[in-house]
């Protein structure tokens, strides 16, 4: 039997390919933070906006650039556009609620400290009509499916796809860095009446 992938959710993978300077760790680890439900979160919301993160927000908006064209193609002049980025801390035996970025088009998260076997799930949500259980899982039949969560890996997702992060289960504080974005410029066709300019 050959398939084809029809429609697919585009999940995107960059590696950074060097180490955190001690400059972009230590701005990291000594945000302010306050509870999330699960763990804990940066009370700044916009910190790659902070010099010390200069570097690694190119990478982010390169990576980001790069994953748009390749499953977009927009015709017109349009661009991502990070709106706002934190930071997650979670301690051993804590986890990141199941949920997705409503106001935002794509996310990402970048993993700056984690454990072994650290990951994270993302899941297929809607109502199924039918279902069999399989004997054995695959992309075209699971409700969830997870990747390796390792430090220096961008992961970029549509900000509708629901994800979550399990229970911590290593003896290290899993700190991870997420931004959503926006597009900027012409979206959509004038003569479809869909046009709209969206400004930065």
């Amino acid at each position: 039997m050959q398939l084809h992938n029809l429609f697919p959710i585009p999940v995107g993978f960059a590696e950074l390919g060097r180490s955190l300077s001690d400059e972009e760790l230590l701005f990291i680890r000594e945000l302010p933070t306050r509870p999330n439900m699960g763990n804990a979160t940066s009370t700044n919301n916009c910190v790659l906006r902070d010099p010390a993160l200069t570097s690694l927000r190119s990478f982010i908006e390169d990576a980001a650039s790069d994953y748009f064209k390749s499953t977009v193609n927009p015709k017109h002049n349009v661009s991502l556009r990070v709106t706002q980025s934190w930071c997650n801390y979670s301690e051993p035996g804590q986890y990141h609620h199941k949920h997705a970025h409503p106001n935002s088009y794509i996310s990402g998260v970048f993993y700056v400290q984690t454990n072994a076997n650290d990951r994270i799930y993302f899941y297929r949500d809607g109502w199924q009509q039918i279902k069999f259980p399989p004997e054995t899982w695959n992309p075209y039949n699971s409700e969830s499916w997870w990747f390796e969560a390792t430090v220096g890996k961008l992961i970029l997702f549509p900000s509708s796809l629901t994800h979550m992060v399990p229970e911590i289960s290593g003896n290290d504080t899993r700190i991870s860095l997420s931004f959503n974005t926006f597009p900027v410029g012409v979206v959509g066709e004038e003569m479809d009446l869909t046009g709209l300019k969206l400004e930065a």
